[in-house]
């Protein structure tokens, strides 16, 4: 179902894409498939830094609605590609978890992402690949991981 989903959503999106360029610039929404699933986003400050985020659903642990913000660097240099291009990336934000179960607190924690991000070089698409590690602080310290998959469109 998710991976049915996931194709379906880069056909329409590289349909309407038409002959667009690469974008490490402007602002991008799409998916993110993994823990969390949901809405994601990434806005360019610069060439080589972006702030991203997602309003999406933990299954992890204390189940629940997950927001998160992250500051990234970009570092385009490690590899070439034929076309488009591929930096990784890693950076540091901050979540919170708002439970479901009514017995449990809601959840507050740092991650710190590292990822890689095909940048596509007509299209105004990327796809992503992130793991997170994840310290709560609060109600309680606890260690975790955030993994996921995403496409986003970029809009001019």
């Amino acid at each position: 179902m998710v991976a049915r989903l996931t194709v379906v959503i880069l056909l329409v999106a590289l349909m309407l894409c038409g002959h667009a360029v690469a974008e490490d610039k402007g602002f991008g929404v799409g998916v993110i498939l993994g823990e969390p699933i949901g809405l994601s986003g990434k806005f360019w400050l610069t060439e080589t830094i972006a702030i991203d985020g997602a309003a999406a659903w933990s299954f992890a642990d204390d189940e629940g609605v997950q927001l998160h913000a992250d500051v990234l660097y970009h570092k385009f240099d490690l590899f070439n590609v034929k076309e488009g291009k591929l930096p990784i990336y890693f950076g540091v934000g901050a979540r919170i978890k708002f439970v479901v179960d009514d017995d449990d607190d809601n959840i507050f924690g740092i991650r710190v992402p590292v990822g890689i991000d095909y940048i596509f070089a007509k299209a105004p698409l990327d796809i992503f690949f992130e793991l997170v590690p994840v310290l709560d602080l609060a109600p309680s310290t606890k260690f975790r991981f955030n993994a996921g998959v995403g496409i986003r469109y970029f809009f001019r």
